[in-house]
């Protein structure tokens, strides 16, 4: 009788911290994905190396990682993965990052958003930015049940999915008043970014192949070269930023980062940027790859300074 008592109170304790373990997923788009939905089904695979990759996502999704109320500072970033807008390196650009953002005290947002790859011609420019915005307004609109500051939500992303962040921190907008939809009233325009080795430009010259050609296809328009080439489109109400990069980065050139970074002083926007003589692409926390295993304190140290890690 005493044992069993016992086998059941030890099932029950490990029963609630696998529950209290699990993250919550929310859907960005409750009453249906808008345009361009299809039929697809999601795949997830593991890799032993970086975690689960993610491909041909049907429903984006944010997963919330969310500190301590008492550790909690009010900051809140919308993490968006990279693979080429062909994956999702889920948990390598993903949960990590959001597990050690949640060690500083800031509400961490991994953003499972639709791949253009995997998406019709006729939108799939659209998919992935749309993804990212409605990420940004869902996240304002629950500031207060989330223990949010609405006036510091930003974006980190990684590769292509730093060329979304800095797509959403150069094309946004300040919501929509007459709206029926409570999250689209809000505005999407992030209040910092954080570029981790990101594509930027759609210029031929220093474009990552592959992120274009998902993304606005093998034979673009100027205006479409034009439009997502982010450093083009900065202006002095971009949103503070911090580069990071590695100089001996091959797949995307760190040109990607000084471009923006110069763009972004022309136009009087705070910036920051650290290219790394060594790291490659891909890095994500560089552990084993010498010095780039630094940028993390960096990063910290850029927050800081910036505010952001102030108790709200």
């Amino acid at each position: 009788m005493q044992k069993n008592l016992l086998l059941t109170t030890l099932i029950l304790i490990s029963c609630f911290f696998t529950i209290s373990a699990q993250t919550p997923l929310i859907p960005l788009w409750e009453n249906g994905v808008p345009s361009c939905q299809n039929e697809q089904e999601m795949e997830v695979r593991n890799d032993e190396r970086i975690g689960r990759v993610i491909s041909k996502v049907n429903q984006p999704t944010l997963e919330l990682f969310l500190p301590s109320e008492s550790q909690s500072n009010g900051t809140g970033v919308v993490i968006c993965p990279g693979g080429g807008y062909t994956i999702l390196a889920y948990d390598w650009e993903g949960t990590s990052m959001a597990k050690w953002l949640n060690t500083l005290g800031v509400s961490a947002f991994v953003l499972r958003y639709r791949l253009p790859r995997w998406e019709s011609e006729e939108c799939r420019d659209q998919v992935a930015l749309a993804d990212a915005q409605r990420a940004i307004r869902l996240v304002r609109s629950k500031a207060s049940e989330w223990k949010v500051n609405p006036e510091k939500i930003g974006i980190m992303g990684f590769s292509a999915g730093g060329h979304l962040a800095s797509t959403a921190g150069t094309h946004y907008d300040r919501g929509n008043p007459q709206s029926n939809d409570p999250i689209e009233k809000q505005s999407c325009r992030p209040d910092f970014m954080i570029l981790m080795y990101p594509v930027v430009t759609m210029d031929s010259n220093y474009a990552h192949m592959g992120s274009r050609e998902n993304l606005i296809g093998k034979n673009p328009s100027p205006v479409e070269v034009f439009s997502f080439s982010n450093e083009k489109m900065i202006t002095p109400d971009t949103p503070p930023t911090l580069l990071i990069h590695a100089n001996d980065d091959k797949a995307v050139v760190p040109e990607n980062s000084v471009h923006f970074y110069l763009a972004l002083r022309k136009n009087g926007v705070p910036a920051a940027m650290h290219i790394f003589d060594k790291g490659e692409h891909g890095f994500s926390f560089g552990k084993g790859k010498g010095i780039v295993e630094e940028w993390p304190k960096l990063c910290e140290g850029w927050l800081r300074g910036r505010g952001l890690l102030e108790k709200f």
